[in-house]
Order: C-alpha cells, then structure tokens, then sequence
C-alpha cells in the first residue's frame, strides 16, 4: 500500500490490510485534518478496507465533523460500503 498527499487530497494505492497500513492511513489523514476541515481519500484499487480504517473514518465524520469523500476504484468496495450502510455518509462514489 502507498498513500500520497496533495493539499486535502490523500490517494491510497493498493490493499489495505494490516495494521501497519491503518496507522500510515491515520498518521497522513490526521496531518491533513489538522489543517482543512474537507478531506478527499481515493481509495485507487483496494478491495476492502478494515474495520479499524471503517471506524477511523465514522470518527472523522462523526465526532470531528470532517467533510470526508471517498472515491472509490473497485466495485466490490462500493458494495461493501453500500451493504454496511456507510455509502451516504462517507459521500462514497467511483472514480
């Protein structure tokens, strides 16, 4: 997995799976949140994303009221966001 960042825009390639990979997600989104009060995450490929990045992001949502998008690259994902109900308020729609 490899994120870059560019303004309030962080695009994460390839799979989110271990817990590594949730703390590089938590340490560059939280470098941005403490800027911008809007964030966009593309999430290029990945197939799914793990419970922790799930919970990390109702946090930024909810209880921080960060503006979050996702853009979403694999289909499968949509679904799963679709299916927990997390399409809506994560603004999740496919680049």
């Amino acid at each position: 997995m490899d994120i870059s960042v560019s303004s309030n825009i962080v695009t994460i390639t390839g799979n989110i799976k271990t817990v590594n990979d949730f703390q590089d997600i938590k340490t560059n989104i939280d470098a941005v949140v403490a800027n911008k009060k809007s964030i966009v995450v593309n999430l290029v490929d990945s197939l799914s994303i793990t419970s922790s990045v799930i919970g990390y992001f109702n946090k930024l949502v909810l209880k921080d009221k960060i503006d979050l998008t996702l853009r979403v690259g694999n289909d499968q994902l949509i679904e799963l966001l679709e299916d927990l109900s997390l399409k809506s308020l994560f603004k999740a729609r496919k680049i």
